[in-house]
């Protein structure tokens, strides 16, 4: 008896070890590189909802001590996985990113319609109150352009779309410009598997705007849908001054996003509204992630942030205004205060 007690406490402690290990892996792949594959793609959209879970399991494994062996350092490990995760989450719940005071505001919008399926009228009308100077559209091709441009257009706005190979509404993207921007130019990039529009000039002035949208990290999907997430480093990463607003099917956990990201902001991060879900909207509002976003480089900053719910789509919108400094783009009208 004497003789086993020690190979007992040293089974346990492995045993302990090995459940902090895949506790760590389920929570935090993006530390070493695993959430660009399948399933950890996946899970680690997740994390702020494993974060609920690790809380109740820490109370539940300190019950079990009296009888499990291990449990207590079980317990401690679990508890060190989630002061490290909660420490990457926490930020983005928190308004800390000052708002400079001169230069003006433009407002950006960004809507998956859900292969055209999202009710017109309700995306028209999000366009008539708030008076957005770019909405970026996607799963929006000819057909939905056919229908939104009659009830915006007479509002001070054209369209611009790019079809990519989908068929449908599935593989188009639609910018939707203010035309008190002036003569912007804009350019249509056919990817795979979903297209882009890119808009300069104008009343952007160095500003550059892109109507982006990726592959869902579906099972098979993965690797287009990292490649896809990549593309966004050009803009970014880029010599010029840019606004990239869209789904991308990514959140602020995915270590591939993050990289991309280098150089912007997260409009919905920056003030504070990091965790607000953006899908699927038959979950409740406080309950899913964020992948739809806009994220502009610096020194550009957003002042608000706010999703809305549209009729026929499993997306929510999100609308920002962002401060955009007089040395990127020429104002538009008198400057705006900041909020």
């Amino acid at each position: 008896m004497t003789q086993e007690r020690p190979h007992r406490r040293l089974g346990s402690r492995w045993m302990a070890l090995l459940f902090v290990a895949g506790v760590a892996l389920l929570t935090l792949p993006d530390l070493v590189g695993l959430d660009v594959v399948t399933p950890f793609a996946q899970l680690v959209a997740l994390r702020p909802y494993l974060l609920v879970g690790l809380v109740i399991l820490v109370p539940v494994l300190l019950v079990l001590a009296r009888r499990v062996r291990g449990a207590v350092l079980a317990a401690a490990g679990v508890v060190v996985v989630l002061v490290v995760a909660a420490g990457m989450i926490a930020p983005r719940a928190v308004s800390t990113t000052p708002v400079r005071a001169g230069g003006h505001t433009l407002t950006i919008a960004a809507f998956n319609t859900y292969s055209g399926g999202a009710d017109v009228g309700e995306v028209a009308a999000l366009i008539r109150d708030e008076r957005p100077d770019l909405v970026s559209l996607v799963e929006a091709s000819t057909t939905f352009r056919s229908k939104l441009a009659p009830l915006v257009e007479p509002l001070g706005y054209h369209l611009v779309t790019a079809v990519g190979e989908p068929d449908g509404d599935l593989g188009g993207v639609t910018a939707v410009v203010a035309d008190r921007l002036g003569d912007v130019r804009s350019s249509t990039y056919i990817a795979t598997p979903f297209p882009r529009v890119e808009l300069e000039g104008g009343g952007l002035g160095e500003l550059r705007f892109v109507a982006f949208h990726t592959l869902a990290p579906r099972r098979g999907d993965v690797p287009q849908w990292r490649s896809d997430v990549s593309l966004v480093s050009q803009w970014c990463a880029g010599p010029q001054p840019a606004i990239i607003a869209g789904d991308f099917n990514a959140t602020l956990d995915h270590s591939v996003f993050r990289s991309a990201m280098a150089g912007c902001g997260d409009a919905a991060a920056q003030r504070g509204h990091g965790l607000t879900p953006t899908w699927p909207t038959w979950l409740p509002g406080w309950l899913g992630p964020q992948i739809d976003h806009v994220l502009a480089t610096d020194p550009i900053v957003a002042e608000t942030f706010e999703v809305r719910d549209i009729a026929g789509s499993d997306h929510r919108a999100v609308l920002t205004r962002l401060r955009i400094p007089d040395d990127v783009m020429p104002g538009i009208g008198n400057p705006s205060p900041p909020q």
